[in-house]
């Protein structure tokens, strides 16, 4: 039996609120399917350590968040900058949502993905 799941306007929803009552800034990139949308999560901590993670469907029917992009140089000549990787992303899915999460540690980040499950 599939387990019914929170649609992903809900999940961005979700992210707005919980970044902004640490103090953090969530900005809507680009808006995908209301429902089944991907969501691609932009980090930046305190401009740096910038990041992408995806959530991924495990077979458990949750979602794991797994890091898909970061600064690093051998990342970058690899995947192209955060724009090109983001921009290659939704020509491939133009149902994927991207949100950028500006937060001053990474503690705050990774509390975050963790209370969004």
């Amino acid at each position: 039996m599939i387990e019914p799941r929170l649609a992903a306007h809900m999940r961005i929803e979700a992210l707005k609120r919980l970044t902004q009552a640490v103090g953090g800034f969530a900005t809507l990139l680009a808006k995908g399917d209301p429902v089944a949308g991907a969501i691609l999560i932009t980090r930046t901590v305190r401009g740096a350590e910038n990041g992408v993670i995806e959530g991924i469907s495990g077979l458990d029917g949750g979602v794991q968040w797994q890091e898909i992009w970061d600064e690093d140089p051998q990342t970058i000549a690899a995947k192209g900058t955060l724009a090109d990787y983001i921009a290659r992303r939704r020509v491939r899915d133009p149902d994927i949502w991207v949100i950028e999460l500006d937060i001053a540690n990474r503690a705050q980040f990774d509390a975050i993905i963790g209370q969004l499950g």
